[in-house]
């Protein structure tokens, strides 16, 4: 969902409160709902958001042909009510929902979804556009090498979208759940989800029901209030007092009364750094690996609570992949000397090498500890600064050579990682190239054997990582504060997506002393 920034703020170790069976929400019990999450100045068009936290508002506002169960976050039919598959699995023909309705009543049809794509595909800095890269002529549009008649979106009626494929592409539906894939309307103020966005304004964001949702009946809630603060104590106290029903990331564990409310969980994310091969000599793998030898990684990783020595979290039935665990001065400088040797350079050359931050006390010390690291090798790291907020849409401009990021997935695939190195791809940062793993990502798009799939995309990460590009940090914790005693339709899960559309107040059984209850 993502790139995607983690603001979870771990501060100690707790209690899981155990799911409730399901039932059905009492309709007298529901009222408005509040959120509190980190600081964050929302980007709210479904094209361009890149954050986590606004994908969980934009699965509130926009839905597309499929949407993530709350639970398994398998795709689950939304607008599209029906689908076909062609025998060679390069068509597919979905039935647009009867009844399907924008929030000012407007019908949605199979044209409405054709025009969003197409609108994705043509908006500038779109991060998620190459996913549909599969459709038939959909990356030579995107490029501007063809017109929107070239793509292999075609409504064949208002009920009735038939999409080609250039290749079999087994997890589509699995994209679609995406925000980015929603259908959108080219009238503002106008949503296709479960709710609408009712105001906006500095620090806080209030969405009402949508009663022209094809599934208004099963919405529960009223409305959602989504607050701004990163103060942790108060954060704490809103809980406690019964001021906030959520809180994400933001918040001091210690403070909050009921345990049981505390849920903390691995994500399928990584946080990691990468290097830009726009320029001499970091565009050289030689150079790169030169480097990552001498990382000293026990230091650079030891305050991470999921240490990652790999790009792909490795989820069950992935392959495993020999990570980046070795420190060896030695090894550095001979790999260093070998490199320029190779290059036509001086042994005695100085280099520079610039890393892009933001200033945040973590950013620094990796930079004091590659520096450190870094000097016998000849290297002079230099430092560029950005506010936090400007951080990622400032990295595809920003001529620095390396760079802090943090990713979830959007799919519970490796394709959801390992698409952010594939050469033509929206979301490659990099610029890096490599026909190997990109001949090695397309196979594994197009066989619909499971283990051979996972074994094509091990391949692939192999060759990323013995390439030098990245340098793997953690994998991701998330952190929130939510009672099940009092809050139905929330799961964990580890994409960290929680549609609101599923979110409901139960009766309060707990047992938890000193709540003020609302």
């Amino acid at each position: 969902m993502k790139s995607k920034l983690i603001f979870a703020a771990v501060l100690c170790t707790c209690l899981f409160g155990s799911l409730f069976a399901e039932e059905v929400p009492d309709s007298e019990m529901q009222h408005t709902f509040v959120m509190i999450g980190a600081d964050h100045a929302y980007d709210l068009n479904p094209y361009t958001a890149n954050y986590s936290a606004e994908a969980q508002i934009l699965t509130g506002l926009y839905e597309g042909l499929y949407s993530y169960d709350p639970k398994t976050l398998d795709p689950v039919p939304a607008l599209a009510s029906d689908y076909k598959l062609s025998r060679n699995k390069k068509r597919w023909t979905f039935t647009i929902r009867q009844g399907a309705k924008f929030s000012n009543g407007e019908p949605i049809t199979a044209y409405s979804v054709r025009d969003s794509w197409l609108t994705l595909l043509a908006t500038e800095g779109a991060p998620y556009a190459s996913l549909l890269d599969p459709i038939r002529g959909a990356e030579d549009f995107r490029m501007g090498r063809i017109k929107s008649d070239g793509v292999g979106i075609l409504a064949r009626d208002e009920k009735t979208l038939v999409v080609h494929l250039e290749m079999p592409t087994a997890h589509l539906q699995r994209i679609l759940c995406h925000h980015a894939f929603s259908i959108v309307s080219s009238k503002e103020g106008v949503y296709s989800g479960a709710f609408v966005l009712a105001s906006s304004e500095k620090g806080k964001l209030e969405l009402k029901k949508n009663p022209n949702y094809w599934d208004a009946e099963h919405v529960y809630l009223p409305a959602i209030t989504i607050e701004s603060s990163n103060d942790l104590k108060e954060n704490a106290w809103k809980v406690n007092t019964g001021r906030a029903d959520w809180v994400s990331g933001m918040v001091e564990t210690v403070a909050v009364l009921n345990k049981n409310a505390i849920r903390i969980a691995a994500e399928y994310g990584t946080e990691y750094l990468f290097f830009s091969c726009k320029n001499a000599p970091w565009n050289n793998a030689d150079f790169r690996n030169a480097l990552i030898a001498a990382v000293p990684w026990a230091e650079l990783r030891k305050d991470s609570l999921v240490q990652a020595t790999t790009l792909v979290y490795p989820l069950a039935g992935y392959p495993a992949v020999e990570g980046l665990e070795d420190t060896s001065i030695e090894d550095a400088q001979d790999l260093m000397a070998l490199a320029k040797e190779k290059a036509g350079m001086s042994a005695n050359q100085k280099l520079e090498l610039t890393f892009g931050i933001t200033g945040s006390q973590r950013m620094k010390k990796e930079v004091e500890l590659l520096k450190a690291a870094w000097e016998p090798l000849g290297v002079e790291v230099k430092v560029q600064t950005t506010p936090e907020e400007r951080y990622l849409l400032s990295i595809p401009s920003w001529n620095a050579d390396l760079f802090s990021y943090s990713w979830i997935g959007d799919f519970a695939d490796p394709l959801a990682f390992l698409e952010l190195f594939r050469d033509g791809s929206t979301l490659n940062q990099s610029k890096w190239q490599n026909k190997d793993y990109n001949r090695l990502l397309k196979e594994a798009a197009e066989t619909n054997d499971a283990v051979e799939h996972n074994r094509l995309l091990a391949d692939a990460e192999r060759i990323l990582l013995d390439d030098g590009v990245v340098l793997p940090i953690s994998h991701s914790v998330c952190l929130h504060v939510v009672n099940p005693a009092t809050v139905g339709g929330w799961y964990t899960n580890a994409l960290d997506i929680h549609p609101f559309k599923y979110i409901y107040f139960r009766a309060d059984v707990s047992t938890v002393p000193n709540i003020v209850r609302r």
